[in-house]
């Protein structure tokens, strides 16, 4: 429930701060007065679009702030938006001179898409032009099944649907013109030779490079290998020798002073170290065996291996990785007919369970299309509409599946608002007092399934007079038993069933215009709606009309209560 809105400098309201309540809240005041103010503020701060023209001339910013109660659905988006929790949700909406806005949550910066995401589970706002929207016929099945709850099988359909429409596409992508196919066969059938006559194997390239540089630097290797050879062992004086002498050297000495055994070992270990690295020397240099024919051959190699690289954009593995897939597709397209037949009878049976589950969709859609009409008549008839006709029109749908996205149904709204005329469509039929009502009636409806506590309804009483406005006054106090409920109006009718009622008046000051937002008491509630009867000549009649029509509101509100 909205409990408090907060509205600096928007439009000609420097500051108002409105405290609502529960049942139901109606706002009044002169065309101009800024009702709709209060409403688009309300608008603004769960997130609808905003421009720098909302905010008042020589303000900086414009700042709307809204207090709710906290309900299930808002604490569970606090949380997995992990926005601490509070007692209260708060939510403000800035918007800067410049046209830039900003958005928090319990004061936490957001987005006005999050913040429009909260809002949907918070109000609902019925504007002056919504009635428009039962003319589109696109949104009649929208309507329906809201109020069949058919969700859980348009989930199920639409995972059926998607599976279906994959598989059509799989179809499709196999199903190339001949031309095409020979052209895609071709490219395959040389990159696949190209690839496999280069016989590519992993680790390839690095030995290659490897031996290369080797090659490359094989005379200063060998030489080297040489010298170090004759130094270690070749030579007449080398290493391993003068190591042995001083071996038996050192153990002559060793016999004579029992200290020197560890040098003697060392010596030794040394002339084993020594022995077996001229070892591996010499079978290096026997194993060296350096071609020019050799080294033109990895050469080559290697340039072939860089061009394909190159060419195809791929390293060593890239390449092994794209010959088999170049195969994998060769083989798809050689056995794309066997596959399209496969594939069409996966089709035809994801067809069959498709239309077997549209038909579940449609059952259920007629079948809360007679409760609709049954209830929309109903309240249509408690809104001074007594020879209202109401009925869904269902059609098939018309293409080679027989169903689309949305099952097998093409859904209209149709009517006769008057006895002794044909059901026709809302768009030719309804005036526009009437597409209020049949939105009311349908609002009302709905609101019984629907978990979001605060409804608004900005001049829902458009084109309307007399019994209608009473009746119409009436059904908003039944819905408010179970919401709050906020309305914007013109009519007395509306404003005497008001459980609060707040009149929004414009004054001058300094040549500037302002606008204050005022919670009526008893008298001043029969000021304004002798003011909705008669104008600003409020004579004892049209006082006397007000405290009548207050009494027989509050006599309406005390039957309606039990």
């Amino acid at each position: 429930m909205l409990n408090e809105l907060h509205i600096e400098n928007l439009a000609v309201i420097e500051r108002a701060d409105i405290r609502f309540a529960p049942g139901l809240n109606v706002l009044t005041g002169e065309t101009g007065a800024g009702k709709s103010i209060v409403i688009d503020s309300i608008g603004a701060v769960l997130g609808d679009r905003v421009s720098r023209e909302m905010v008042r001339r020589g303000a900086e910013r414009a700042v709307v702030t809204a207090t709710f109660d906290l309900s299930e659905e808002a604490e569970r988006f606090l949380r997995d938006n992990e926005i601490d929790i509070e007692d209260e949700l708060i939510l403000q909406r800035r918007i800067g001179s410049d046209g830039k806005s900003s958005c928090r949550i319990c004061g936490v910066p957001v987005s006005a898409a999050q913040l429009k995401e909260l809002a949907s589970a918070l109000v609902d706002i019925h504007g002056q032009n919504d009635g428009r929207q039962l003319t589109d016929e696109r949104r009649h099945l929208e309507y329906l099944d809201r109020f069949g709850a058919t969700a859980p099988l348009i989930s199920e359909y639409s995972v059926l649907y998607a599976r279906f429409c994959e598989i059509k596409k799989q179809i499709e992508a196999l199903r190339l013109d001949e031309e095409e196919k020979d052209r895609l066969r071709d490219r395959l059938s040389y990159r696949i030779n190209e690839l496999e006559s280069a016989e590519l194997k992993n680790g390839e390239y690095d030995e290659i490079s490897s031996r290369l540089s080797l090659l490359r630097n094989s005379e200063k290797l060998t030489e080297a290998i040489e010298n170090a050879c004759a130094l270690l062992y070749d030579g007449e004086e080398n290493a391993v020798s003068l190591a042995q002498n001083a071996e038996a050297f050192a153990q002559r000495a060793a016999s004579f002073a029992p200290e020197l055994e560890g040098s003697v070992k060392s010596i030794r270990d040394a002339v084993f170290s020594l022995t077996d690295a001229a070892e591996i020397l010499r079978d290096l240099r026997d194993e060296l065996d350096f071609s020019p024919e050799e080294f033109d051959r990895l050469e080559t190699r290697l340039a072939l291996l860089n061009r394909l690289q190159r060419k195809y954009n791929a390293d060593e593995e890239g390449l092994i990785t794209l010959l088999g897939e170049s195969r994998q597709k060769l083989d798809e397209i050689d056995s794309a007919d066997e596959t399209i037949q496969k594939l069409e009878r996966e089709l035809a049976a994801a067809r069959t369970g498709l239309l077997n589950k549209a038909r579940q969709l449609s059952e259920a859609r007629k079948a809360a299309a007679i409760e609709l009409q049954k209830r929309i008549v109903s309240e249509l008839r408690d809104l001074s509409m007594p020879s209202v006709r109401f009925a869904v029109e269902f059609s098939s749908v018309v293409n080679e599946d027989g169903f689309n996205a949305k099952g097998c149904d093409n859904v209209r709204f149709i009517m006769s608002a008057n006895a002794g005329e044909e059901l026709g469509r809302i768009s030719r039929i309804a005036s526009g007092g009437e597409l209020s009502r049949i939105m009311l009636a349908m609002k009302n409806v709905f609101a019984e399934n629907d978990p979001i506590p605060t409804m608004i309804f900005d001049e829902i009483d458009s084109g309307v007079s007399g019994v209608a406005a009473q009746r119409i006054g009436e059904k908003l106090y039944s819905v408010s038993l179970g919401k709050q409920v906020m309305c914007v109006t013109h009519l007395p009718q509306i404003a005497a069933m008001a459980d609060n009622h707040f009149v929004i008046a414009k004054t001058e000051r300094d040549g500037r215009t302002y606008t204050n937002v005022t919670m009526l008491d008893r008298q001043g509630r029969s000021q304004e709606i002798a003011r909705l009867y008669g104008g600003d000549h409020i004579t004892p009649l049209t006082l006397a009309n007000a405290e009548e029509q207050l009494a027989a509101c509050e006599k309406y509100k005390s039957a309606k209560n039990g």
